[in-house]
């Protein structure tokens, strides 16, 4: 299972342009408070491993102050309630309630309803395959977008000042990834590497979408 999308969120956090932990919001953020009151004073990173946000954490007070905080942090909150659709949505309703299918009017012209009635399962059979396929698509595409966002997020905050960051833009952009490989290996290693794993969550997703 891609790590990105599985049950538990992931966070990746930098100090200037080296990471210095990645894992639970609360691991990251207790290994990014240790190094701040140690006295560091480069730039603190704190990214969503799935969209590249950046999570912005007060680090005033004790590790359990901050840890507190991080309940009503705002991003966070919304990062917990993304998932499956309520109770609600999931209700069956008349019909053949275990399976949870619901009668509903369509409209189509009498050559539709005769082709749809000569198809394997006759015409609801090929029309829930018909939603089925459409909605597997429409993911596979949102998922591709999503991926691409978080890539163009990424490397405009922590690489935009790096040497060939806009053809390497270019590059990301026209899926040329043997030159964004060229472009960027001057970049920092750890840089380098999250990009990499960015990147990487992209393919499956293109390897099936039109």
């Amino acid at each position: 299972m891609d790590e990105t999308h599985s049950s538990v969120r992931k966070y990746t956090a930098f100090c200037g342009t080296s990471c210095i932990s990645r894992g639970t919001i609360e691991a990251v953020v207790l290994a990014a408070k240790a190094i701040v009151d140690g006295g560091e004073k480069a730039r603190m990173a704190i990214f969503d491993d799935l969209t590249a946000e950046t999570i912005e954490i007060d680090f005033r007070g004790s590790p359990d102050d901050v840890l507190t905080r991080l309940d009503d942090h705002p991003m966070l909150r919304r990062a917990s309630d993304a998932g499956p659709g309520d109770v609600s949505e999931r209700r069956p309703g008349p019909g053949r309630p275990r399976l949870g299918v619901v009668s509903r009017d369509v409209s189509l012209m009498p050559r539709h309803w005769e082709w749809l009635a000569k198809q394997e399962g006759g015409a609801s059979g090929v029309l829930r395959r018909l939603v089925e396929d459409a909605r597997k698509n429409g993911q596979q595409k949102d998922r591709l977008r999503e991926a691409q966002t978080a890539v163009h997020r990424f490397m405009w905050d922590m690489a935009g000042n790096e040497p060939h960051f806009e053809d390497a833009s270019r590059a990301f952009y026209a899926r040329d990834y043997e030159t964004l490989r060229e472009l960027i290996r001057d970049w920092p290693s750890d840089i380098r590497a999250h990009l990499k794993r960015l990147v990487q969550r992209m393919l499956p997703a293109e390897k099936t979408t039109p």
